[in-house]
This record gives structure tokens, C-alpha cells and sequence, in this order.
């Protein structure tokens, strides 16, 4: 079992953006503990919350993993546990934000045994906290690349 804890945050909205995630295993039983982040200079919290999900999975090895992730975001949470994604997609997108980021979703989610929990934000959830403070501090950093699919 993986525990993958994500976060986004954008200065603005659209602004400077960054995620953190902290994923969370055990490796022939050891524990396993892998932060990420990354920080653009112009993006939105809605593309940083779902990039920060990307960004975990794609770190999973194996095909088929049991993966519970944990997100303070209603918006990928309810989009994936409501059913709302398979909707949109069937309707190729149509007037739906951030597409790229939901394309290079949906294969991973496949690939894996994908669960969500929904987390209250700033409620003191160690690790979720910890997400926090990762992708402020990734968005607050200087020389920030483009997110080249909000920008273009």
C-alpha cells in the first residue's frame, strides 16, 4: 500500500504555484518516505492541486499498486470519486479547464488501484501540512519555469 499526501497553492490565482507531495510506503518492510515539489511562475492552485497527483503517481514503479491519496482538493477529489472525469472525457473536455493536466491523469489512474480521501486543508494533518509548506515554499522560489500548459 502507498499513501501518497498532496498539495497545491497559487499566489494569486492565477500567480506563482507550486505543489508538495509526500508519498509514503513500506519496502520489504521498511518505510519508505519520498517528498516532491516543484514551483511556476504563473499558474493556478486548481492546476498545482492536480499536478501534485500527476507528480506522485507517476513515481509508482509498479503496475497495479494499491494507492489512497489524500487531498484537500474537492475539485480532484469529487471530479475523480463522483464520476464527473469519465463524463468529461467522453465529452472530449468540451469548455473544461486545465485538459492537459486531466490527459496525463487518466492513464495513470488507470494503471494503478487508485483511492481519494478527501482532507480538510489547515486542520493540522502532519503530512498534509507538510504538502503545504512544501508547495509555498516551491512557488516563493526564484527562476520559476513556465507552466507551459497554462501559459500557452
Amino acid at each position: 500500500m502507498i499513501t501518497i499526501y498532496t498539495d497545491g497553492a497559487a499566489k494569486g490565482n492565477p500567480g506563482p504555484g507550486g505543489y508538495g507531495v509526500v508519498m509514503l510506503a513500506k519496502v520489504n518492510d521498511k518505510p519508505y518516505r519520498k517528498e516532491l515539489s516543484e514551483g511556476f511562475r504563473n499558474t493556478t492552485n486548481n492546476r498545482m492541486e492536480l499536478l501534485a497527483v500527476i507528480k506522485g503517481l507517476e513515481t509508482i514503479k509498479k503496475a497495479g499498486a494499491p494507492v489512497t491519496i489524500y487531498s484537500d482538493s474537492k475539485y480532484v477529489v469529487d471530479a475523480v470519486e463522483k464520476g464527473w472525469l469519465w463524463n468529461w472525457e467522453k465529452k472530449n473536455f468540451k469548455a473544461k479547464a486545465n485538459v492537459d493536466l486531466w490527459k496525463a491523469f487518466i492513464p495513470l489512474y488507470k494503471k494503478h488501484k487508485v483511492k481519494f480521501v478527501w482532507v480538510k486543508g489547515h486542520s493540522g494533518l502532519k503530512e498534509n501540512e507538510r504538502c503545504d509548506q512544501l508547495a509555498v515554499e516551491a512557488a516563493e522560489g526564484g527562476n520559476l519555469p513556465a507552466d507551459v500548459g497554462y501559459e500557452s
